[in-house]
């Protein structure tokens, strides 16, 4: 099958077709001609208002419900929506039930990889149940196409533990990802400790229990060697302690959620459970230093940490609701708010280098691998715009910049 792309001005600033507009002429999924202007008969034409290109965008951080939790999200719909909010690669995480700690249930999340277009990239409990207490089978799931080992959202609470993963997984290059959270300093909180949970009367996480356990984290990966990632960080103390950890060489790189670099913790005046997010939403100081951690490339990537949390665990009382927010549909939008077309775009291609995956290129020959999108449209974030089967966006009513036109990807082309 022919699809002629009709000009798209290309955002990749590696490449030698940057900012320029140019017509791609693909065949049965691959490049086979990039010119100012083709003429070619194509089966398909795609052809759009101030139509911009890039390579397809990458999340490090994805959950769905199946298996276990389909109310909340199926991994049909779930890659669907990922195709359609511009993303042809997700690391998927292992929230379901039962939780991915065993080769065979990395082969089943592997199984949908390509649908809509989408690669699913299984990401493996890095112990037993995600209970720390016993190291998962890491070695078979590593060979299964587990791209990386984490208890999502759960702290590893033994620093032994620790220890053995990174000692084990550099026997096959493995990745290992701790979450950032000494639940003994954490407790049961729920917002950022701070002048907004103390006035609204909600008990707080502080933001020495994100600090500490990352401070713990890079004194064992000192000591182990081997590669470590922390996700979701976000506090500013964070961002200084893993700059000061890459100056001395060790092998760590970290990630920001998103949401956490447009809102801060005013947002909680209204007790929206939308906006009940682990980490707790920071305050703006904490902000403005993890947007100058990612123009420094001291964060390494931006993930959407899109977590669907079905109506019944959110419509609670704040203290009681689920932590989750969905934000697949919403990322180009958001993080245009923040940072040029070009940086976002930069945001959104970065992190696949770390996870042992393929970047493509855009050349002659190459296998298509695109985003199309158009940076300029402005609208109104609202319910019609979500396409998860879980509502728990933190961006209703907000404005947002940039719509998505579709992905080009594993030979199909699903449009948003």
């Amino acid at each position: 099958m022919k699809i002629l792309i009709k000009s798209a001005t290309v955002v990749q600033p590696e490449s030698k077709y940057h900012q320029q507009k140019v017509d791609i002429l693909l065949d049965n999924g691959k490049i086979e001609k990039i010119d100012k202007s083709i003429a070619a008969k194509a089966d398909q034409t795609i052809e759009k208002e101030n139509l911009h290109l890039s390579l397809g965008w990458f999340d490090s951080s994805v959950c769905f419900g199946e298996p276990g939790y389909e109310e909340r999200e199926t991994l049909d719909n779930g890659l669907k929506t990922a195709a359609k909010s511009g993303f042809t690669s997700i690391a998927l995480n292992p929230i379901g039930n039962p939780i991915a700690d065993q080769s065979t249930s990395i082969r089943f999340l592997k199984s949908h990889s390509g649908e809509y277009g989408v690669e699913v990239h299984p990401v493996g409990a890095l112990t037993v149940k995600s209970e720390s207490v016993d190291l998962a089978e890491l070695f078979d799931m590593k060979n299964a196409g587990a791209i990386s080992f984490s208890d999502y959202k759960k702290p590893i609470k033994n620093p032994n533990l620790l220890k053995i993963a990174l000692q084990y997984a550099q026997n096959f290059d493995g990745l290992v990802q701790s979450f950032p959270q000494e639940n003994a300093i954490a407790r049961n909180g729920c917002a950022h400790e701070d002048y907004q949970s103390t006035q609204l009367g909600l008990k707080g996480i502080p933001a020495l229990a994100e600090e500490l356990q990352i401070t713990r984290d890079l004194f064992i990966l000192e000591y182990t060697g081997g590669k470590l990632h922390i996700p979701t960080i976000s506090t500013e103390k964070s961002v200084q302690l893993i700059k000061e950890a890459k100056k001395k060489g060790l092998d760590v790189s970290c990630s920001v959620a998103i949401h956490q670099l447009v809102f801060t913790d005013e947002k909680l005046q209204n007790f929206d459970a939308n906006y009940k997010v682990l980490p707790p939403l920071r305050t703006s100081k904490d902000a403005k230093a993890l947007i100058k951690g990612l123009k420094d490339g001291v964060i390494d990537m931006v993930t959407t940490d899109h977590c669907p949390i079905d109506i019944e665990e959110k419509k609670v009382e704040f203290e009681n609701a689920a932590y989750g927010a969905i934000g697949l549909e919403t990322a180009f939008g958001a993080l245009q708010k923040v940072f040029s077309t070009e940086k976002a775009i930069e945001l959104l291609t970065k992190g696949r280098e770390r996870f042992g995956l393929n970047t493509s290129v855009l050349k002659e020959g190459a296998q298509a691998d695109f985003t199309l999108f158009n940076p300029e449209e402005k609208y109104t974030f609202t319910k019609n715009d979500i396409l998860s089967t879980s509502k728990n966006s933190m961006f209703l009513e907000t404005e947002l910049k940039g719509k998505v036109y579709g992905i080009i990807a594993n030979q199909k082309f699903t449009e948003a």
